[in-house]
């Protein structure tokens, strides 16, 4: 986390990064539990548990981690890049 004590910049408080953190946490497992409930209703109409359970919280997690992967590296990167941009002009 980035402390906002000092050092100028355009650093973002330390409560909205934790609340954007927390946030992608929460969109980390909502990703896992909704492939999960859909694995098992699934497995339950097909009769192949537990086989689609498992392969729900497989995609789950993956798609989880992939948004989580987004929002922790990817999105910081092209807000910097955009305001070294700005400041450029």
């Amino acid at each position: 986390m980035v402390d906002n004590q000092g050092g100028g910049g355009n650093r973002r408080p330390a409560t909205k990064q934790a609340g954007e953190v927390l946030g992608v946490g929460m969109q980390f497992a909502g990703a896992i539990i909704l492939f999960l409930f859909l694995g098992m209703w699934l497995d339950a109409r097909l009769g192949t548990e537990p086989w689609l359970l498992l392969i729900g919280v497989l995609v789950g997690a993956v798609a989880g981690f992939a948004s989580m992967y987004r929002q922790l590296v990817i999105v910081p990167r092209e807000r910097e890049r955009h305001q070294r941009e700005s400041k450029k002009t």
